[in-house]
């Protein structure tokens, strides 16, 4: 077999090419290892942070300032470098993989244009904090668990059952709950902030509509997680620990951060809809 070294050497003088290459090689890593890890929400959750975020940078491809020098592009391959490793000893982190979207962008960026071309990459950047922030904050923040069990009892209040809400427990006359932070939903409330951040770059929206988008995101993923609580105290109640499991660890957690997601969806699109009927564009 015969290696042809002139288009080698085109592939590595190609810039553009071999940023691209690491890119989709990075994205590979990230997708093959959390689809591997066992957490339900990982993966599915990084898939679409990513596609968002790298459908953003191809969108602008000719506006960007591809041009770095040797010290952050050392800096960049370090990071980039970080992650190969994590990949190459599949190391099973969800802390450390919700992070290495970020530390991928962040490296990738310095290798394409330096220090001083990041801030052509904030808004991707702050979208990808956001998900890894997910992870990290909820351990310095204060725990919104009583907000959720309260939440969660005023939902069964709605549906006529009987129970009785005692700080952060649920009870019912067969059994009951207690909502601890990893339940409380603090997690996809900052991920639904990420997800208002990616549409925002998206789309060009006046500061009332991007306020309203701020809020609603993660209000709408507080509502939803704290409908899974109160169907979990449900599923207690009738003493199906087969259910519960599902539900509270198992993919059930992920059906109702796809709601969550979809709802939002559902929002952007009536929101964009009536820009444009505001706008008189059909």
């Amino acid at each position: 077999m015969k290696i042809n070294f002139t288009n080698l050497d085109k592939i590595l003088n190609n810039h553009e090419l071999l940023l691209l290459g690491i890119g989709a090689s990075l994205i590979v890593i990230q997708l093959g290892v959390t689809s591997k890890i066992d957490s339900s929400n990982i993966f599915g959750t990084s898939l679409v942070f990513l596609a968002a975020v790298s459908s953003l940078i191809w969108d602008k491809r000719n506006k960007l300032t591809l041009e770095s020098a040797f010290l952050p592009s050392v800096c960049g391959l370090v990071l980039i470098g970080f992650v190969y490793l994590l990949g190459l000893f599949t190391i099973n982190s969800t802390f450390l993989w919700y992070l290495a979207p970020l530390v991928s962008a962040f490296g990738l960026a310095l290798l394409a244009s330096g220090f001083k071309g990041l801030k052509q990459y904030q808004g991707e950047l702050l979208a990808l904090l956001c998900l890894a922030a997910s992870i990290v904050l909820p351990k310095f923040i204060f725990d919104i668990s009583p907000l959720t069990a309260k939440f969660s009892a005023f939902v069964l209040w709605c549906g006529g059952f009987k129970f009785t809400l005692a700080g952060q427990k649920i009870l019912t006359p067969t059994g009951g709950i207690e909502v601890y932070s990893g339940c409380s939903g603090i997690e996809l409330v900052i991920q639904m902030v990420g997800f208002a951040v990616v549409f925002l770059l998206m789309f060009n929206l006046n500061l009332k509509q991007k306020v309203i988008t701020l809020i609603v995101a993660p209000f709408m993923g507080f509502i939803v997680n704290g409908v899974r609580v109160a169907l979990m105290a449900l599923i207690v109640v009738y003493g199906d620990q087969q259910s519960f499991k599902y539900w509270h660890d198992g993919d059930g957690s992920l059906i109702f951060s796809t709601i969550a997601v979809v709802l939002f969806g559902l929002f952007c699109w009536i929101l964009l809809r009536s820009q444009k009927e505001n706008m008189g564009i059909k």
